[in-house]
């Protein structure tokens, strides 16, 4: 089940933003906490992160406006995690 990646609220003047970076690629798996994405605001940077493990599927590019509550991806909840090397 894909689980939403959403640009959180970053105060209360701030309306979006501007996706910065990618940390992961296209289907790289993805750990609870993990940095996935910086966004730029006018005001501030901020990193969102991860908030379920699976594979990442990128929805928004680097460059891409977004507004507060924009889903810009998806983690797919039921892949499986990459054998340890």
């Amino acid at each position: 089940m894909p689980s939403d990646i959403k640009i959180p609220a970053l105060g209360e003047s701030v309306a979006g933003g501007q996706i910065a970076k990618w940390h992961f690629k296209e289907g790289d798996f993805v750990k609870v906490g993990d940095i996935l994405l910086t966004l730029e605001t006018d005001k501030v940077a901020a990193e969102v992160t991860a908030e379920v493990s699976g594979a990442l599927h990128i929805g928004k590019q680097p460059g891409d406006d977004v507004e507060v509550g924009a889903v810009v991806g998806q983690i797919d909840e039921s892949a499986a995690a990459p054998a340890a090397k």
